[in-house]
Order: structure tokens, then C-alpha cells, then sequence
């Protein structure tokens, strides 16, 4: 009763075109604007979120996050084809007072006990250069949901939680293909360090064999992670290697019908694989898992449901009911999970520079068989989840100077 309020309440306040939130509010163009030659720019990037996570499985543990997150720099175009970003990176959840020092993602085993005060602060650079339909990028990324990987692969919360991801990226786009490939340093070690270096390689790809904008366009996405935890300086000597996989290869079909109620209807179905290629950091070594989903978008919202079943697949960044392992219980895994999900949701870009979005989403688990750390096996009750987020984004800027 109280999922079906939330979802409805939702429905009920949409009143503009719909779009779904990650490619309204999560995800940043990255085109570079060539009339912008020669011009120095101050902009704010900002991304504020309050999202209610109501997890009562065996997968996970419920939590909240209020906060928001801050970028604010200097942007110089000195060529048509060139931009550099010099600024800031803040994460600010409402109530705290100390954040720890350490990368906002799982770096093996170590934490560290240094703390910053009053926000989460790193710096903030890129550097990006055109050439034709190439894109590269040097310093910090354009990561998360912009990546455009499948929810199993790349939970799109970590968009508001996550460091930026820095290194080097690679992005070519022409009118049948999109390719993204990147490096994101996620952890430096020195000489004599305590704890790992961490690095993740990623590729998402999508080959179009009908135009975008056709009535009905047909695509085939091909994504994939690589996580390598190491490094030749650490001291750790035992397990002190690890190098996991995801991969997924799949086919979707969306039909844009254009009518008054129903604009647009997508389907897709996905095969993942996952490879624990080095290390004992998770009981499998390899597995597989099967996702399809459905989404519609009727005028106002988009509504979407799919199904997942895994099969001793483990997930590095995906969201745990997308996997058969348990945040909730260190150690614990499903024998053949299985969720069925649905969301509601309404995003709306105000201006330029300003958009809006709403999420519901309903998990269904089927958990199936429980093996504890220690072996001991048990058969956890299915369980009923659901989650409730909204998000503001806001993206002004103020030209400086320009030269002639």
C-alpha cells in the first residue's frame, strides 16, 4: 500500500515532457562549444539530491542520503577544439561535520583514518581536446551515469556519492556508433604504502543499426569493467592481487511513436558476465546473469519494469539486488537471485542550465538459497523494497573575458 501511494503521488505531480533522470539530470554534455574560442568562463556545477532508500532484504540495509554536491571552476576555451577546467569538488551530506579522507568507492581493504572537515573537498581539473568525432580526455572524467552502462553495471546513485573518476577517457561518436573507453585511478600508492592501488578500465559501446531518431531504432550495446587492486609498491602480501570483470553484450529496440500519449517505447535484454580473473576477494570466480527491461514514456512520466536472475554473478558497481552477493552479510551469497523491478520517474529541464527529476522504485527479491561466511546455509523470506529520490541540478555560468 504504502509503494503504491509513493508511485502514484509521483504520476500525479508530472505536468511537462518527461525524460528519464540520469539523461536530464545525471549525465553532462560534453561537446565542446567551438563558438566559445578564446573566452574564460566562471560556472557552478551543482547536483542536490534527497533520496529515501527503504531496503529491508537479505541484499542490503536501507539507508538515506541528504546532501548535495559542488563543483565550482574556471573554464578557458584558448582553441576551438580545446577546454581546460581548474576548480573544486565538494560533497556535503545535511548533518555531518567530518568526512573521511579516502576514495568514495570500495578500494579493497584499506580505510583511512584521516579526516577533512565541514565537506568532502578534492581538486577539480580536465583538459579536453576535439579531434573530428574523438574526444580525449585528460584529468577528471566525464563519469557516471554519462557512461551510459546498464544499471547492473554502474548503480546510478554512485553519480551522487562517488569521487569524480580521474584519468584518461576516450569518446568517439558518428551517426551508427558511440564509443566510450576510460581509466579511472581510483587509488596511488607510494613506496611502503599500507594499502592497495586501485584502477578501473571500462568500455560502453553501442552499435545503431537504424538511425536514433527512426520510428523504429534497433541497437546492440556492448559495456564492461575491469577493476585491477594491487600494485607493485604495496606491502601486502597476502591476496595483495585482485582483478575482477563485468561484461554485458545485449539487443534493444525502441519505437518512437510520437503520439499524444504514449512518445516513446524501448525493450532490451542483456547477457552479463562476471570473471574473478586474480585474487579471492569474492567466493566465485566466474557467473553469469540475464536483465531485460522495459520502459514507456507516457507524455508526462516514464514508467519502466524488468526482471534480472544471476547466476554467481557478482556486480562491482551495480546496485546488490543486481547480483548475487550481500552487502547486508560480509561474506554471504544467493544461490540463483532473482528481482523483478519497477520504477516511475520525471525529470524536466527548466532552462539551459537547470533541471529537475523525481524518482519511485520497487524491488521485488527472490533471494533464494543463503550461504553465509562460515558455510551455513539458510533460505531467507522473499522481500518487497522500494526507494524514493529527488534531484536538482543546477549549472549556471558567467562569462569573464574574452579576447580577440
Amino acid at each position: 500500500m504504502k509503494q503504491s501511494i509513493l508511485f502514484a503521488a509521483l504520476l500525479l505531480c508530472a505536468s511537462a515532457a518527461s525524460a528519464q533522470v540520469e539523461e536530464e539530470v545525471y549525465r553532462t554534455d560534453y561537446a565542446i562549444d567551438t563558438a566559445r574560442v578564446r573566452t574564460l568562463w566562471v560556472e557552478l556545477d551543482n547536483l542536490s539530491f534527497f533520496k529515501d532508500n527503504e531496503y529491508t532484504s537479505e541484499f542490503m540495509r536501507g539507508y538515506t542520503l541528504p546532501g548535495l554536491w559542488l563543483q565550482p571552476k574556471a573554464v578557458y576555451y584558448p582553441l576551438k577544439n580545446l577546454k581546460v577546467e581548474l576548480g573544486l569538488h565538494a560533497l556535503i551530506y545535511s548533518g555531518a561535520n567530518k568526512y573521511p579522507s579516502m576514495a568514495y568507492r570500495d578500494i579493497a581493504y584499506w580505510k583511512g583514518n584521516q579526516y577533512q572537515k565541514g565537506a568532502h573537498l578534492l581538486p577539480y581539473f580536465r583538459a579536453q581536446v576535439t579531434l573530428s568525432k574523438v574526444n580525449l580526455v585528460i584529468g577528471n572524467l566525464y563519469g557516471g551515469a554519462t557512461h551510459r552502462l546498464i544499471e547492473p553495471l554502474y548503480n546510478p546513485e554512485l553519480t551522487m556519492t562517488a569521487d569524480p573518476e580521474m584519468g584518461f577517457q576516450f569518446l568517439f561518436d558518428s551517426r551508427s556508433f558511440h564509443l566510450d573507453v576510460w581509466v579511472n585511478w581510483e587509488s596511488y600508492i607510494f613506496q611502503g604504502d599500507t594499502h592497495q592501488e586501485a584502477f578501473t578500465v571500462g568500455l560502453s559501446s553501442q552499435i545503431d543499426w537504424t538511425p536514433r531518431d527512426a520510428s523504429f531504432h534497433v541497437y546492440s550495446p556492448v559495456q564492461g569493467t575491469i577493476q585491477h587492486r594491487g600494485g607493485e609498491q604495496d606491502t601486502i602480501y597476502t591476496n595483495s592481487v585482485q582483478t575482477l570483470t563485468n561484461g554485458a553484450v545485449g539487443a534493444g529496440i525502441t519505437w518512437n511513436a510520437g503520439r499524444r500519449v504514449l512518445r516513446r517505447l524501448n525493450v532490451e535484454a542483456d547477457v552479463l558476465g562476471y570473471y574473478q580473473q586474480m585474487g579471492e576477494l569474492w567466493r566465485y570466480n566466474n557467473g553469469w546473469a540475464f536483465y531485460t527491461a522495459l520502459s514507456a514514456d507516457l507524455r508526462d512520466v516514464r514508467v519502466r519494469a524488468g526482471y534480472f536472475r544471476a547466476d554467481d554473478f557478482i556486480s562491482l558497481f551495480g546496485l546488490p539486488y543486481f547480483g548475487a552477493a550481500s552487502t547486508r552479510h560480509v561474506g554471504a551469497v544467493f544461490d540463483r537471485p532473482q528481482t523483478v523491478f519497477a520504477s516511475v520517474e520525471y525529470a524536466r529541464t527548466f532552462a539551459k542550465h537547470y533541471a529537475f527529476g523525481a524518482r519511485a522504485e520497487l524491488y521485488q527479491s527472490f533471494p533464494g538459497q543463503m550461504t553465509d561466511a562460515d558455510g551455513a546455509v539458510s533460505m531467507p523470506e522473499k522481500a518487497t523494497c522500494f526507494s524514493v529520490g529527488v534531484y536538482f541540478r543546477v549549472n549556471p555560468e558567467f562569462l569573464v573575458k574574452k579576447w580577440k
